[in-house]
């Protein structure tokens, strides 16, 4: 039989249950560049249900993205990069590019998120510096999925 003290302390070492997705993302920042404004609202009610801390910043082009990137703070930095391919003045794979040179925004995770799913782009994607690319679901309950995959990468 072991003695009391040693069951004690055996007990205190369990590691605690895993916290959970929202939990981890509590008040963390996502920047989506999305430039299709239904798209921008249905994320934002989806991100919402997960968590209501995430703070959405949305970006309708290219440039807007890369500008506002370049004039935040560190501190101020988003957990995850989201980017719609087909976006104005710069599409995500142009923007993927641009942020790689970019030193203090490369241990940010990138996913690209579109309706296309060609090989060719989601290759190109992947050379440029995207942890994931993600095809938009045509039907909103699977979106609620996707978004907390998304999410993931940004407690990871």
């Amino acid at each position: 039989m072991l003695p009391s003290r040693l069951i004690s302390n055996l007990l205190k070492e369990q590691p605690k249950p895993n916290k959970t997705l929202s939990e981890m993302a509590k008040g963390k920042t996502i920047l989506l560049g999305e430039d299709d404004i239904d798209d921008q609202e249905i994320l934002e009610e989806i991100f919402s249900s997960i968590d209501e801390s995430l703070k959405l910043q949305f970006f309708n082009n290219g440039h807007k993205v890369i500008q506002h990137l370049d004039n935040v703070e560190e501190h101020q930095l988003p957990c995850l990069i989201v980017l719609d391919f087909n976006m104005p003045e710069l599409n995500g794979a142009e923007i993927l590019k641009v942020l790689s040179e970019k030193k203090k925004l490369q241990h940010i995770p990138k996913i690209i998120w579109s309706t296309s799913n060609a090989a060719t782009y989601k290759q190109m994607c992947f050379e440029l510096g995207a942890c994931d690319y993600l095809v938009k679901p045509s039907k909103i309950s699977a979106l609620e999925e996707v978004a907390k995959h998304m999410l993931s990468y940004c407690v990871a």
